[in-house]
């Protein structure tokens, strides 16, 4: 599909979140997705994103997002558009996203429907961002990680930024979503960009 196809329509992104502690960044990437004019957006679940997001989040985790307006298609459910390259679905992040899932990414495994849609994206040359969410990094984790950015992955680690200043939970958050909806191509005016008015006063120990 050419780009101004693309340009003339919505763009279609995949939600994808797995069971990595980080559930709180995919809550709010999905809170500003909503009703936007600009993205379609569907959602696919690991089968221990639910446990995760009710422990983090509280509540049901495809109950808030069907809330959303976010379809969650189930995790075996081939059906869903964005499991074949044909759809023509633009991008997906999957933001917490596990060891374990990065690693079926590398290895092509496709299992389920989230490592389904990932495997397309890579083939098809579309953008797949993943949102790592783990400390330390084993040598494998960081192979894996090495090897889905050689394949066509962003990596982009679930690490805020402070230089603006940031105090909160929320506002750390959004340092890292911020970038991903950069990386998505989709603007936005969520924090602070560097350089960007008044920086954070230097502070000394």
């Amino acid at each position: 599909m050419s780009a101004a196809a693309v340009g003339s329509r919505k763009k279609r992104v995949v939600l994808g979140v797995t069971g990595a502690s980080g559930a709180p960044y995919a809550k709010r990437l999905a809170g500003l997705l909503r009703g936007r004019d600009d993205v379609e957006v569907a959602a696919c679940l690991s089968s221990t994103a639910p446990e995760v997001w009710a422990l983090e989040c509280g509540g049901d985790i495809r109950e808030e997002l069907g809330l959303l307006g976010l379809p969650v298609w189930g995790a075996r459910d081939y059906r869903a558009p964005f499991a074949s390259g044909s759809a023509g679905w633009d991008a997906m992040v999957i933001v917490p996203c596990s060891m374990g899932t990065v690693a079926r990414i590398a290895h092509g495994t496709s299992e389920t429907l989230l490592t389904r849609a990932a495997d397309v994206m890579l083939k098809e040359r579309r953008t797949l961002i993943v949102v790592p969410r783990e400390t330390p990094l084993s040598t494998l984790h960081l192979e894996n990680l090495t090897t889905v950015s050689r394949y066509g992955a962003l990596v982009l680690p679930a690490m805020p930024s402070f230089y603006a200043g940031e105090r909160s939970l929320e506002g750390a958050i959004d340092t890292v979503i911020a970038r991903v909806l950069d990386h998505l191509g989709l603007p936005h005016e969520v924090g602070r960009r560097w350089g960007d008015g008044a920086q954070a006063e230097s502070r000394r120990p």
